[in-house]
């Protein structure tokens, strides 16, 4: 062997080693699971293992995951119930290193609603998010879903139509907003053409002129406007990248604090005027597995590892922040778990997926409408 392939050998094999000694930490790892999450007999869900841990390096861990229905597989453990499946399942995830040693081990239940869980009902729903919403995807994907047979009627409320939109399917999606955007953005010469030009700059539509000609959240207004005396059943929420995107790395806490004051204001106000709508959380979506995604969006600037390490600490301060809080109407729904970092992101957008993600994401969401629709905390 020359010296030039002899020193790269040897680089190759230190890294692998420095890598695997990295990964023996189970500290560093940091597996992040929901107490519950949601399925329905039809529709696949997943658990994308990078999904659930804080590493570089997913591909030098081994996973086990044991659960008496579903399948591993090299990324994921997936499964799609049958109705057989109906009810809760106890899952482990055992997160092992190369070498078989036990690094960490994480509970959670998959709880699966029944197919026809809601039907003879009315579902009125309200979507809210940012650019990952304004796609219209996943509110597509909702739709199609809760369009199956054995399901209710469904009615959107919102604002934002945009030409992706498909029939009845409405929501508050814009790209680039925050919790803090829909708590307090006015702009007094405001475009609200039906084309979806200039939704960038236009007000929260939860924020109008009050009776002294200040801007002011108004929850109640906006919910008269779109229902009359009919208040929407289910809220959801999709936000956090924007919020925290450019938080620090290392100690992301304080940005994370901040969005949560704002967040707190804006379902208090939602609560305030519809004390029956329920609200749904939906956890921030992991990264592109891709580090040429980054580099394609952000010239170096921003790189996955900072983000991957915000979005892990902000899905663990969601858990703790919103979770547990069912009986005041307050649901978590695990949009982190089912999105491929790999195959639900096109190769040069590093957080906004694919078709593949985006349907994903709209399965996560209709998973939890079932469970909530068949009456079950």
């Amino acid at each position: 062997m020359d010296g030039v392939r002899k020193r790269g050998f040897i680089g190759s094999l230190v890294s692998l080693v420095v890598v695997l000694q990295t990964l023996s930490a189970a500290e560093s790892l940091q597996l992040t699971l929901p107490p519950v999450w949601y399925g329905t007999p039809g529709v696949p869900v997943s658990l994308y293992y990078d999904n659930v841990v804080l590493t570089e390096h997913p591909e030098a861990l081994r996973f086990e995951v044991k659960c008496d229905l579903g399948q591993s597989e090299a990324r994921r453990w997936t499964v799609t119930p049958e109705d057989k499946d109906v009810g809760e399942h106890a899952m482990e995830v055992v997160v092992r290193d190369a070498a078989g040693k036990e690094l960490e081990r994480g509970q959670t239940r998959l709880r699966v609603a029944p197919r026809d869980a809601g039907k003879g009902r009315d579902l009125k729903m309200l979507i809210v998010g940012d650019s990952l919403t304004a796609a219209t995807a996943y509110p597509n994907e909702i739709a199609r879903l809760l369009s199956l047979p054995e399901n209710p009627g469904w009615k959107m409320y919102g604002q934002h139509r945009p030409a992706s939109a498909q029939p009845g399917v409405a929501h508050e999606g814009y790209g680039g907003w925050t919790w803090a955007a829909f708590l307090t953005r006015y702009e007094p010469k405001e475009e609200r053409t039906p084309d979806g030009k200039g939704w960038k700059k236009r007000s929260s539509p939860f924020v109008y002129l009050d009776g002294q000609g200040k801007p002011a959240l108004d929850v109640a207004r906006y919910l008269k406007e779109q229902g009359g005396e009919e208040k929407p059943d289910v809220v959801t929420f999709l936000l956090g990248i924007n919020d925290c995107f450019s938080a620090k790395p290392e100690n992301p806490d304080a940005t994370i604090d901040t969005m949560f004051t704002n967040a707190e204001k804006l379902v208090a106000a939602f609560r305030a005027a519809s004390p029956r709508t329920v609200i749904a959380i939906g956890l921030t979506t992991a990264p592109n597995s891709r580090e040429g995604a980054f580099l394609a969006n952000y010239k170096g600037k921003y790189p996955r590892w900072g983000w991957k390490r915000i979005q892990h600490r902000l899905v663990q301060r969601q858990l703790a922040q919103f979770g547990g809080r069912e009986k005041d109407g307050i649901y978590v729904v695990s949009t982190e778990l089912n999105v491929d970092p790999v195959e639900g992101y096109p190769a040069d957008n590093a957080v906004h997926p694919n078709a593949v993600g985006y349907a994903q994401i709209g399965s996560s969401f209709y998973g939890w409408l079932k469970h909530w629709l068949s009456g079950a905390q």
